[in-house]
């Protein structure tokens, strides 16, 4: 017997929050392909947090449904998730400095 006992719907929760990721990697992919290296770049970034947001959903799924030993999985995506996050909140706080003239 587990220490905690997850509800079902919550697992079917996860899967579908997977599944809205895995969807959202279709016009990232589409933004890779553009001319534009600027475009490209924030694709990069999209690209590391959607994949990050489907192995952290992955992990947490196969930990509770199938064995505890895959959560590992999940904690490499939201690590995947933090690093696009950070360089996502540095590149704004440059845009967002005045320029010293």
């Amino acid at each position: 017997m587990r220490a905690v006992d997850i509800p079902a719907w919550a697992v079917w929760v996860m899967i579908g929050l997977a599944a809205l990721q895995a969807i959202a990697l279709v016009p990232i992919t589409g933004r890779l392909r553009r001319p534009d290296p600027a475009v490209r770049s924030e694709a990069r970034l999209d690209l590391l947090d959607a994949v990050g947001s489907l192995l952290f959903f992955g992990g947490m799924v196969l930990g509770v449904a199938v064995s505890p030993s895959w959560f590992w999985v999940g904690f490499a995506g939201f690590a995947l998730m933090t690093a696009g996050y950070a360089v996502k909140g540095v590149r704004w706080l440059r845009g967002r400095r005045r320029p010293t003239t």
